[in-house]
C-alpha cells in the first residue's frame, strides 16, 4: 500500500500534469513555444511536504495577511529604491539547465549553506531551518514550503545566510524572477513556482542562494548579435523624467538617468497618511492638521546617542554578512558566465501590487484541487443548453492583464450582486469587462492566489476603462480634493499682502516671462535677463513660492504629500495641488503680482558665473510664451514690428514692456544658454535624448495620427537655466543642512551592462569610451556624426546606451553621511543636484523650498547679528551690485555655519520652517521615488493605450523596422515611427520554416511551396502563418497613380502596396525566402491586439509578398 507521502506525490503529479497541459495551451495562444513545467511542485519534484514537512509552530506564521509572509520591517531608505537591473530578455532560451528544476533545493541549501565550495560563515549555534528534512511529515497536500518566522529570517540575514531583496518577475516568462542583492553584481535568478514560494512582483523577500553547482548560465552570454538587449528586454526609461508631459524641454538632462525597475505602489509615511483599502485611487484619509505626516519632532539637529550595549555583537554579525557577500562575489568572479540562483524563504514586506490587480473574469466554473485542480467547466451543457448552476461557493478564474501575475481564483459569492446575476444567467459579456481586484490570500495548499474583485471598470476595448485600470494599478489618486484641503486655500481673487512687500524684493520692474507648452496653465517658472555691462548679464530664474501656500502640518500638505506628483496621461491631468492654487493663486499668470523664490546670477559673455543672489521676491510676468513661439524668434521668423504679434492669435503682452524688450531678452538668454551648455558638456555631462511620440487628436479626443517630436533649441534654452537653478539650490541646502537636505542622485551605470554595450559597439565598428560620462558622450557624438545618414540606427544605439544606466532618485543627505561621492549625478556630472523648479507638480520641490527658506531666514538673522559681514545685501537685486551672502552666495561660509551661534540660528530656522529630520526625510524621499516611478509607468501605459486605439482605428499600419535581436524562436524589432520594440515569434508555424545559423547569427525564413505542411501530433500544436506575417499576393498589390506617372517619366521607383492598408505608399513588402541578420531593415505590419478579449497590446507581423501563398 502507498504511504501518505506517496499519495501526496501521486496527487501532486496529476496536478502538475494538468497544469502542464494548461500551460502549453496558454503558451500556444500567446505565441510562445512549449516549455515543460518541471519546476511545478508535485511534478518531478513530488510533494513539498514529503521532503520538508511543516512543524506545527510555524503554521500560524505562514497564514498571516495575504499569504502569511509579512514581517515588520521599517521603510526602506531612499537610496535603495529603484537602483536595480531588470530581467533578461532571452533570445535563444539557452543555458538554464537548472532553471525549471530549481523548485526544490539540495539539502545543503536547506541546512543554511550555499555550497561546500562557497560556504557561508557558520555560527556557533546553527539556525533552525523550518524546511529541515528531519521535521515531522505533514500528510496534508501542500504545494509550497512554509515561510520562515520573522526571528529566523532576521537571524539568517544577520548571519549572512539569507539576503533581503526585491522580487521582480520576467514579463515574458513568469516562472523566472530576479532579485538584486546589495553588494552582489549579478541579479539572482529565482526559477520555478516552488522556488518563488508565492512571492509576487514588488515583494521584499528573504532569499537563500543555491549551491554553485545549481547556478545557471548568464543568458546574455549566449545571445548572438545583441548582448545588451538580452539582459534588458522590458526596461522603462526615465527619459524626459524631469520635464514630464507638462513641460517638454525643461531640465531634460536629468531625464537621461536611465531605466526604472518598475515597482508601483504606495509606501505609506504613517498610519494617518494612506490610500484606502480598495486599491488606493479614491479617498484620502486625513490627519489632524496639528500633527501632519511626514514631519517629525526630530528636526535637523545633530544629536549624540550612546552606543548600545550589544554594539560589539552587532558589529560581529555585520562582519559575518559582509564576509558572506565577499565569498559570493569571489565565486561570481570565478564563474563569470554563471548567474546565481536561489529560493524565497519568506515575504518581509508585501508589495502594494497585491492590492492593485487588473484582469478579466472567466464566466466558467473553476474546480478546486480535489475535483480536478485547475479545470474550467463550461457554464452551458451542449445537449440542452441548460445552465450549469453557479453557487456562491464556486470559484471562477481571474486572468490578470499583467503577465507578471499568475492566474487567480475568485469566489462567486464575493462578487457584486449584479455580476453574480449575470454569471448565473450565463452572460458571457462579463468576460469582456476589466475588473480591479486585490489578493486576499495565497496559502501553501493552493497553486493559485485567491483574489477579491472590488471594482468593475468597464469594457476592456474602450479607452476610459483602460485609463481607470492604469490609475488603479499604480495607486494614483483620481478623487477630488477634500474639503479640508480646499479650506486651506486663500480666497480668489488673491492679492499679495502688504507685509510681503516689506520683507521681499520687488522685481516687478524687470522684464520677466514664462516659456511653457502652449496648453500649459500651471506656470511655476519664469525667466528674466538684464544687461549690466558689455561683459555681464544678470539672469534670473523665478519659481512660484508654493511653500507660502502649502504649509506644513495642514490637510493640504498631507494630501499633496500623498499624491506626491502631478500625473499627465494623454487627455488626462491629475494634479498634485488643487487647480485653484496650481492654475490661479500660485501660478505665474501674466499681468498678476506673484510670490516667488528667485535666483539671480551675474554671468559673463563666456558663460562664467561671477556672483549669485537667492531670495524671496515679488514678480510680474509680462507674457506667457510657448516653445514654438520662442523657437520662431530664435529662427528669425518673427519681426518685432510684425502686426500678428498684436492680434488675438499670438501671446498677449501685459504691463510696461514692449515686444522689443521680450525679443532682446530671448536672444540674450539663448546666447547665454548655449555658453552654459558648452561648459556643462566640457565638464562631462551626458546627453541620451530621444524623440518623443506625440499624438494628434480629433475633436472627440480620439487619436488619428502620430509623429515623433524632435527637441527644439527653445527647450534647451529653458532647460539650461532650470538645471543651473537646481544645482545652485542643491549646493546651498546641502552645505547649510548636511544631515537633512533632500537631493537627487544618479549612480554610475551598471558596469557589466556598460561593458556589453561597449563590446556591441566594437563589433559593429563603433569606438566607445565608457571611462566617464563625458567620454561616453563624446564617443556618442562621434558616432552620431558617423551615422548622420542613418538616424534610425543612432536612435537604436542611444536606446542601448540608456540600458546600463541606473535610476536617478531622491535621497536624504543624512542617509549617505560620509559617502559624499555617492551624492553625485552621473549624467549631469555634478556633485550636487536637486529638484527646485517645479513645486506646483512635485512634492520634493516643496520640501526643498522650505529648506531653502530656512537657509535664507538663518542667513538674514546671522547678518543682523554680524553687521560687520562684508557684502551685506540691502538694495534691490535689479539695480545694485549683488553682494556675497554667507550661506547662499557663491562662497559658503563654513566657519559661520559651524560656529555655535551659526549652528543655533540654522537649527532655529529649521524648526521654524519645519524642515524634516533625517529619518522622516528619508521616508519622504523613498515614498516620492515610488510615486515618481508609478507616475512614469502610468504615463507610459497611457501612451500605449492611445497607440493601441490609433492602430485599432487604422486596422493595419505598415512601417519600417530594424532587427534588434535574433534567435531560433523569435526576433525583436524596433519600430522607429513609434519608438517601440516588439517581438515576432516564428517557431512552430504551419507552412513556415525557420533556419537559425548560430555561427553567423543569420536567420532564414521560408514557406513550403511544393506541398502542404503536415502537422505532427495535436492539430493545435502549430500556429497559422497569418500570426507571423501579413502575406500578400503580388496580384493584390497596386502602384499609386502619382508614383506610376513618376516612374514612367523616369523620376523614381514606384512602390507596390495593397490598397486596403493604411499609409503604406512608401513601404515595400519583402519576399520569401527572407534572410535576416542583426540590424537588418524589415517592413512590419502593426495591429491592435486584445481589448475586449485580453490585455491590450501592439502586435507586429512581417510584411511579406509571395505567389506561393
Amino acid at each position: 500500500m502507498r504511504g501518505p507521502a506517496e499519495h501526496a506525490a501521486a496527487a501532486g503529479t496529476a496536478v502538475a500534469e494538468e497544469a502542464d497541459r494548461d500551460k502549453k495551451r496558454r503558451r500556444r495562444q500567446n505565441r510562445r513555444s512549449k516549455q515543460t513545467l518541471v519546476g511545478l511542485p508535485g511534478g518531478s519534484c513530488s510533494s513539498m511536504d514529503s521532503v520538508y514537512g511543516q512543524p506545527p509552530e510555524w503554521l500560524e506564521n505562514s497564514r498571516g495577511g495575504a499569504g502569511g509572509g509579512g514581517l515588520k520591517v521599517g521603510l526602506q531608505k531612499a537610496f535603495n529604491v529603484g537602483f536595480s537591473s531588470l530581467p533578461a530578455m532571452h533570445i535563444n532560451d539557452e543555458g538554464d539547465a537548472g532553471g525549471m528544476t530549481a523548485g526544490l533545493l539540495p539539502c545543503s541549501v536547506a541546512g543554511g549553506e550555499i555550497s561546500r565550495s562557497c560556504p557561508l560563515p557558520n555560527s556557533s549555534s546553527p539556525l533552525k531551518d523550518p524546511m529541515d528534512a528531519t521535521a515531522p511529515w505533514n500528510t496534508a497536500k501542500k504545494y509550497f514550503a512554509p515561510y520562515w518566522s520573522e526571528q529566523e529570517v532576521e537571524e539568517a540575514i544577520e548571519k549572512g545566510k539569507a539576503f533581503k531583496a526585491t522580487f521582480r518577475v520576467n514579463a515574458y516568462n513568469s516562472l523566472e524572477a530576479y532579485c538584486t542583492i546589495d553588494g552582489v553584481p549579478v541579479d539572482v535568478l529565482i526559477n520555478g513556482v516552488a522556488a518563488q514560494n508565492r512571492a509576487i512582483e514588488g515583494d521584499v523577500v528573504a532569499v537563500m542562494l543555491d549551491p554553485v553547482t545549481s547556478w545557471t548560465r548568464l543568458k546574455g552570454s549566449n545571445v548572438h548579435g545583441n548582448p545588451v538587449l538580452a539582459d534588458d528586454s522590458n526596461i522603462l526609461s526615465e527619459a524626459r523624467e524631469v520635464v514630464d508631459n507638462k513641460c517638454a524641454g525643461k531640465e531634460r538632462l536629468d531625464a537621461n538617468c536611465g531605466c526604472y525597475t518598475y515597482s508601483n505602489g504606495l509606501l505609506p509615511l504613517d498610519k494617518r497618511c494612506q490610500f484606502n483599502d480598495n486599491g488606493g485611487i479614491s479617498e484620502v484619509v486625513h490627519s489632524n492638521p496639528g500633527n501632519g505626516p511626514g514631519i517629525s519632532n526630530k528636526k535637523c539637529i545633530v544629536q549624540q546617542s550612546n552606543p548600545p550595549e550589544n554594539s560589539n555583537m552587532q558589529a560581529f554579525e555585520q562582519g559575518e554578512a559582509a564576509r558572506a557577500l565577499e565569498r559570493i562575489r569571489a565565486m561570481i568572479n570565478s564563474y563569470p558566465s554563471k548567474r546565481p540562483t536561489g529560493r524565497v524563504l519568506s515575504i518581509i514586506r508585501m508589495s502594494p501590487r497585491r492590492g492593485a490587480v487588473i484582469g478579466f473574469l472567466s464566466s466558467r466554473k473553476w474546480l478546486p484541487e480535489g475535483e480536478g485542480y485547475g479545470n474550467l467547466v463550461s457554464s452551458h451543457v451542449s445537449k440542452n443548453k441548460n445552465l450549469v448552476s453557479l453557487s456562491d461557493e464556486d470559484y471562477i478564474q481571474l486572468i490578470p492583464t499583467d503577465p507578471k501575475f499568475r492566474k487567480m481564483v475568485v469566489t462567486v459569492g464575493s462578487l457584486a450582486d449584479s455580476v453574480k446575476k449575470r454569471l448565473k444567467n450565463g452572460d458571457t459579456t462579463v468576460e469582456k469587462e476589466l475588473v480591479a481586484a486585490h489578493i486576499d490570500e495565497w496559502s501553501e495548499e493552493s497553486l493559485c492566489p485567491q483574489a477579491r474583485v472590488i471594482h468593475i471598470l468597464g469594457r476592456g476595448g474602450e479607452i476610459e476603462p483602460q485609463i481607470g485600470a492604469i490609475l488603479f494599478e499604480n495607486a494614483i489618486c483620481a478623487a477630488k480634493f477634500s474639503t479640508e484641503s480646499l479650506a486651506c486655500l486663500p480666497d480668489v481673487p488673491w492679492k499679495v499682502p502688504v507685509k510681503e512687500f516689506e520683507s521681499r524684493h520687488d522685481l516687478r520692474n524687470i522684464c520677466t516671462f514664462t516659456i511653457d507648452p502652449s496648453s500649459a496653465i500651471d506656470l511655476d517658472d519664469a525667466l528674466s535677463v538684464e544687461i549690466i555691462s558689455d561683459e555681464i548679464f544678470r539672469v534670473g530664474v523665478h519659481i512660484a513660492d508654493v511653500s507660502y501656500f502649502v504649509l506644513p502640518d495642514t490637510a493640504l500638505d498631507t494630501e499633496a504629500q500623498i499624491r506626491s506628483t502631478s500625473v499627465y496621461i494623454l487627455q488626462h491631468k491629475l494634479p498634485m495641488l488643487p487647480p485653484k492654487l496650481s492654475e490661479e493663486v500660485a501660478s505665474l499668470i501674466p499681468g498678476a503680482d506673484r510670490l516667488a523664490l528667485s535666483i539671480i546670477w551675474d554671468i559673463d559673455r563666456f558663460g562664467n558665473i561671477k556672483n549669485r543672489w537667492i531670495g524671496r521676491s515679488i514678480i510680474q510676468s509680462c507674457c506667457k510664451l510657448s516653445y514654438e513661439f520662442v523657437q520662431d524668434i530664435i529662427d528669425g521668423s518673427f519681426d518685432v514690428d510684425q502686426p500678428s504679434l498684436s492680434g488675438n492669435s499670438g501671446p498677449q503682452l501685459h504691463g510696461q514692456f514692449k515686444w522689443k524688450d521680450v525679443f532682446e531678452s530671448l536672444k540674450s538668454l539663448h546666447e547665454i544658454s548655449k555658453k552654459l551648455r558648452d561648459i556643462r558638456f566640457k565638464d562631462g555631462a551626458l546627453w541620451l535624448e530621444t524623440a518623443k511620440l506625440v499624438f494628434l487628436f480629433d475633436e472627440c479626443g480620439t487619436p488619428y495620427d502620430s509623429l515623433l517630436n524632435e527637441r527644439k533649441e527653445s527647450c534647451s534654452l529653458v532647460e539650461e537655466f532650470m538645471l543651473l537653478a537646481n544645482r545652485s539650490v542643491a549646493e546651498v541646502i546641502s552645505r547649510a543642512f548636511p544631515d537633512c537636505a533632500l537631493l537627487r542622485r544618479h549612480p554610475e551605470p551598471n558596469f557589466r551592462k556598460l561593458k556589453e554595450f561597449e563590446a556591441f559597439c566594437s563589433k559593429h565598428g563603433f569606438e566607445l569610451d565608457t571611462s566617464s560620462s563625458g567620454q561616453l558622450d563624446l564617443s556618442l557624438s562621434k558616432i552620431r556624426e558617423k551615422l548622420k545618414d542613418d538616424p534610425v540606427l543612432f536612435h537604436i544605439l542611444i536606446s542601448y546606451a540608456s540600458r546600463p544606466m541606473q535610476s536617478a532618485a531622491y535621497f536624504c543627505t543624512g542617509d549617505l553621511k560620509g559617502r559624499e561621492n555617492d551624492w553625485a549625478h552621473y549624467a549631469l556630472s555634478v556633485p550636487f543636484y536637486t529638484h527646485f523648479t517645479s513645486p506646483l507638480r512635485r512634492y520634493p520641490d516643496i520640501i526643498v523650498h522650505r529648506t531653502l527658506s530656512a537657509v535664507l531666514d538663518a542667513e538674514d538673522n546671522y547678518s543682523k547679528k554680524k553687521q560687520n559681514l562684508l557684502g551685506a545685501y540691502k538694495g534691490e537685486a535689479s539695480g545694485s551690485e549683488i553682494a556675497s551672502r554667507c550661506f547662499s552666495g557663491l562662497y559658503f561660509d563654513k566657519v559661520a555655519a559651524e560656529s555655535e551661534e551659526g549652528s543655533q540660528i540654522l537649527s532655529a530656522a529649521a524648526l521654524k520652517f519645519k524642515v524634516p529630520g533625517t529619518e522622516v526625510l528619508a521616508e519622504v524621499a523613498a515614498y516620492c521615488n515610488e510615486r515618481k516611478v508609478a507616475s512614469r509607468h502610468a504615463e507610459d501605459a497611457g501612451e500605449k493605450v492611445y497607440l493601441w486605439a490609433l492602430l485599432k482605428k487604422k486596422k493595419v499600419l505598415v512601417s519600417e523596422a530594424r532587427v534588434l535581436g535574433l534567435g531560433p524562436r523569435f526576433m525583436s524589432v524596433y519600430i522607429h515611427k513609434f519608438a517601440i520594440e516588439r517581438r515576432i515569434y516564428y517557431d512552430e508555424v504551419e507552412g513556415l520554416t525557420a533556419e537559425w545559423f548560430e555561427t553567423t547569427c543569420t536567420l532564414v525564413l521560408d514557406i513550403l511551396r511544393n506541398k502542404r505542411f503536415h502537422r505532427r501530433g495535436s492539430p493545435r500544436s502549430f500556429r497559422a502563418i497569418e500570426d507571423v506575417a501579413l502575406v500578400l499576393n503580388p496580384l493584390e498589390l497596386v502602384v499609386p497613380e502619382k508614383e506610376k506617372k513618376a516612374t514612367e517619366a523616369g523620376c523614381g521607383t514606384a512602390s507596390l502596396t495593397s490598397s486596403g492598408l493604411a499609409e503604406n505608399s512608401e513601404i515595400y513588402p519583402i519576399v520569401f525566402p527572407l534572410v535576416l541578420r542583426h540590424l537588418s531593415a524589415v517592413p512590419v505590419a502593426l495591429h491592435a491586439v486584445g481589448g475586449d478579449d485580453g490585455p491590450l497590446d501592439v502586435g507586429a507581423r512581417l510584411y511579406m509578398c509571395s505567389y506561393f501563398w
